[in-house]
């Protein structure tokens, strides 16, 4: 394990929370004020950790802290704020924390299961997963589902509420219940990979620690649910893109596009894996959106540079993952496989059409679509304007780099 100290602090933040929600959630069935309480115990973690140093018993100092808060929340009032950290902080010094519990099972896995609560949509559960056990900001959930932040933190609250006006507790994920919340949790597996591939805010292009822990969730559902074919579709596809990291970035950090990449750097042993389970998979006839997504970046995987690219089967791949799920992203991905088999122009004529999309229209990567697309094309000064519109709103400091810099080669 690598990185700054406030990186592997908040690595390791994240990899105690589910087991300290977990733990949360057995002792009280009130999961919006369990969460609440271990958001505390995060924030408390946070300040005091950097200071004194990690408790020998990290788990138990969390979970010690979670349960004062949880104390506090139940009383009339209580102070807010500094008083507040710096109570937990005196609380968990205090005395030797307890133990935290144990579990036999995976428990972030388990975590995600209960957190896909029958009273919630999907997408209510999936924004909720994400915020309680993957450890996401609201914003960079928010910028997944392409809506605003304040309507992301409306949509997380609503979900709590909706837990506790449905009696707060947590029925067991077992049986067929089980099986109608796997693609809620397997939709919240793909986002904590996506957020990990390319960070949403930040100086670091890539969250090894998320993409680890995605690809980790995903072969452990794969081997508990060897049939299921989008389980195994999405394994296939976090594998087969995982395989690219090592040349995605260089020596500073810097991005790499795919087009611009050492093939020969691509991890071959994950491509391979991948390409097996997406076979294996594909063979039983029933075909998903993850399945589809792997088949794409199969095609990606296996040419050895772009121009050898089989733009076209790409192309048809995208037609029928927009049959299958057709959203505002999947459109602007099958943008570039338009580019490389009709042209770049009749790519932009496709983008003005997704610029109605609010939740495209607030991000960069529209201009930076416009700015290849322009740059194929030859208008080198269109090229640049919109390679700076979409630095603009680049929020990862790593992608704004790549887009200034492309911008200046175009001066």
């Amino acid at each position: 394990m690598s990185g700054t100290p406030d990186e592997l602090l908040a690595e390791r933040l994240r990899e105690l929370a589910p087991r300290v929600l977990g733990a949360m959630v057995r002792r009280v069935p009130d999961f919006g004020a369990a969460e609440d309480a271990v958001q505390e115990a995060l924030l408390a973690a946070s300040v005091v950790w950097p200071e004194r140093g990690m408790p020998d018993n990290p788990g138990g100092w969390l979970f010690a802290v979670a349960c004062r808060r949880l104390a506090d929340l139940r009383d009339a009032e209580r102070a807010r704020a500094a008083r507040e950290a710096a109570a937990a902080a005196e609380a968990a010094t205090a005395a030797p924390p307890p133990e935290l519990p144990e579990s036999p099972v995976d428990e972030t896995l388990q975590m995600l299961f209960l957190c896909c609560h029958p009273a919630l949509t999907d997408i209510s559960a999936v924004a909720l997963v994400l915020r309680a056990v993957g450890g996401l900001t609201t914003a960079a959930i928010a910028k997944a589902f392409l809506v605003p932040e304040a309507t992301m933190a409306q949509r997380i609250s609503r979900a709590k509420a909706s837990i506790a006006a449905a009696g707060g507790g947590f029925p067991p994920a077992d049986g067929e219940e089980r099986a109608r919340r796997l693609g809620a949790v397997l939709q919240v597996i793909y986002l904590i990979f996506n957020e990990g591939y390319v960070r949403s805010e930040g100086e670091s292009l890539v969250g090894f620690d998320f993409c680890n822990e995605a690809i980790r969730l995903a072969r452990n559902i794969h081997t508990q649910a060897p049939d299921h074919s989008e389980a195994a579709g999405l394994l296939a596809l976090l594998l087969l893109t995982d395989a690219r990291r090592p040349a995605r970035m260089g020596p500073a950090g810097e991005l790499i596009p795919l087009q611009e990449q050492d093939r020969s750097r691509w991890d071959r042993a994950l491509i391979a894996e991948g390409q097996e389970i997406l076979a294996r998979t594909l063979r039983r006839g029933a075909i998903g959106s993850f399945q589809v997504q792997a088949a794409i970046a199969a095609l990606h995987d296996e040419a050895p540079d772009v121009a050898s690219t089989d733009w076209r089967q790409i192309l048809a791949l995208y037609d029928l993952l927009q049959r299958i799920h057709n959203s505002p992203v999947v459109a602007q991905n099958r943008a570039v496989a338009v580019a490389m088999v009709h042209g770049p122009a009749a790519a932009l004529d496709l983008l003005e059409g997704l610029e109605r999309e609010p939740g495209l229209a607030r991000g960069h990567r529209l201009d930076a679509m416009r700015a290849h697309f322009c740059e194929m094309l030859g208008d080198r000064a269109a090229a640049r304007r919109h390679f700076l519109a979409a630095a603009d709103r680049a929020e990862n400091l790593a992608e704004r780099a790549w887009l200034l810099a492309k911008a200046s080669r175009l001066t």
